[in-house]
């Protein structure tokens, strides 16, 4: 299947969303990939990944980009050679990638019981609010603004407990808003999600001006 969604948002933001259904073989076909890129598809021991890996590179290519286009950081954010700002999530059978004017960041995540063990990690009570609404879904929310927020910073030390913050929110609202507070770094977002049918959830942040 190649694209599962579209979604268009303020200051010239896409989201162009993957659902993978294919095999390696289909989705390596017609990809002209760097040696770099070639050399860390190699090193995936997961097909799981390396099929992650090559949907965003068609998802790429069907927003006009190639893969040398491409490039990341020493702290592996990625980045445009034409100063779009973009930012890359795969999670199981979904791929997304966003392209922006704007500093934004995009995760999906599927629903998982599990979250809920590990809420303590991420959730900090003093700035972020739990309703009585689908916790594992409410978690999921938390968890993908706070990783989309983080996906704007260009460097590392970043703690999603105590630099990233998302105010109370309500699944029928569908966004929320949020801020990243680190040294010299005080910006604030807005929050926007979904839930996908299969199970996931797709969350992506945009820097407020």
């Amino acid at each position: 299947m190649p694209i599962y969604k579209t979604i268009s948002d303020e200051g010239g933001t896409t989201i162009h969303i993957w659902k993978i259904e294919e095999t390696y073989e289909e989705l390596r076909n017609g990809l002209d990939l760097t040696d770099n890129s070639i050399s860390r598809l190699s090193g995936m021991k997961s097909q799981l990944h390396q099929k992650g890996f090559l949907s965003v590179r068609k998802l790429l290519k069907h927003a006009g980009y190639e893969d040398a286009n491409l490039y990341y950081n020493e702290f592996g954010r990625p980045f445009l050679n034409d100063d779009k700002h973009i930012s890359i999530t795969h999670s199981f059978e979904f791929a997304a990638v966003l392209i922006s004017d704007l500093e934004a960041g995009v995760d999906i995540e599927k629903n998982r019981e599990k979250i809920v063990n590990i809420q303590h990690r991420f959730v900090n009570t003093v700035v972020d609010s739990l309703s009585d609404e689908d916790l594992v879904k409410q978690l999921t929310v938390i968890w993908g603004a706070k990783e989309s927020m983080y996906k704007t910073y260009p460097y590392g030390g970043l703690s999603f407990h105590d630099h990233i913050g998302i105010n109370p929110f309500l699944f029928a609202d569908g966004r929320s808003s949020g801020r990243v507070i680190f040294e010299n770094w005080k910006k604030e977002y807005e929050i926007k999600f979904e839930f996908l049918k299969e199970g996931f959830t797709l969350v992506y942040a945009l820097v407020k001006s």
